[in-house]
């Protein structure tokens, strides 16, 4: 099946997942929706389902985190996927400008949107620090090279996406896109900033407790399951130092080395171009 679908991901925010459904059910592009329910207990399967008959609901026993997206894309068949979160949808248009870029650029695996934030439409910062992109430009991609992006605000072609292994559930929430990004590019595929393709995020105010934390451990986490020894040791050095005095510090290690098995079962050395692409954009 050729086009683009959209997987959605959600957990316990039943009122906040009706309202964005409403948003992307609306689209010109009309594309399917898969609804991956993150082990909600507030209903919010049931509700999705009654309200919107067309949308697939997969309806999962426990949190998944972020991996819940590589399911959604499973469960697809179409060639590529856009993700939302239950607080972002696509602007009119995206998709097909989206699908159009794909198609235009047989190696671009990924296209990061420009993110406009909450009703004022504001830009998010995360879009200056893509288009300023030290990788620049390569002649085969529609826009500067980047090892970073916002999942929610995000298109891939599905069959790189799956062959890099999709979301990692090692990493669960937080930063999980740059080791999607770095295993896309040692597969050979392209991310890009196409800032022409556009995505709306409505962000809950304060944000998810231990947020800060969770970001802290999963930058470390990616460095365990990529980078070599010596990065390895100053990272995590690093992070220990200032797990002294700072408390956030010392939760993110402590949540990272109750990870530290699973991180090295999974752990696969980069290649040494995209080894040598992470150290110019640190």
């Amino acid at each position: 099946m050729t086009g683009t679908g959209i997987v959605m991901i959600t957990r316990d925010r039943r009122e906040r997942t009706l309202a964005t459904l409403e948003q992307l059910v609306a689209l010109p592009e009309q594309p399917p929706v898969v609804v991956v329910d993150n082990g909600s207990r507030d209903g919010t399967a049931d509700a999705v389902a009654a309200r919107h008959p067309d949308v697939r609901v997969i309806r999962s026993a426990r949190n998944h985190g972020a991996a819940a997206r590589t399911i959604g894309a499973r469960a697809l068949d179409t060639e590529f996927v856009a993700f939302s979160d239950d607080d972002s949808w696509w602007a009119p248009g995206a998709i097909r400008t989206g699908e159009r870029l794909l198609r235009e650029h047989p190696r671009l695996g990924l296209v990061a949107a420009r993110t406009l934030v909450g009703p004022d439409e504001t830009e998010d910062p995360l879009n200056a620090v893509l288009a300023d992109s030290p990788l620049g430009t390569a002649a085969d991609l529609p826009g500067p090279s980047v090892l970073g992006f916002l999942a929610c605000a995000s298109i891939v072609r599905r069959s790189a996406f799956l062959e890099a292994g999709g979301f990692s559930p090692v990493l669960h929430f937080g930063s999980e896109e740059t080791l999607l990004a770095i295993d896309l590019a040692t597969a050979g595929w392209g991310v890009a900033y196409c800032p022409e393709v556009v995505a709306h995020h409505h962000p809950a105010d304060g944000g998810r407790p231990g947020r800060v934390a969770q970001l802290r451990r999963n930058a470390l986490l990616t460095t365990w399951l990529r980078r070599p020894w010596p990065v390895i040791a100053a990272d995590t050095a690093a992070l220990a130092r200032s797990a002294r005095d700072d408390a956030i510090a010392r939760r993110a290690l402590v949540a990272a080395l109750s990870k530290f098995p699973d991180a090295m079962r999974h752990r696969r050395r980069l290649p040494g171009r995209v080894e040598k692409d992470l150290e110019r954009i640190s």
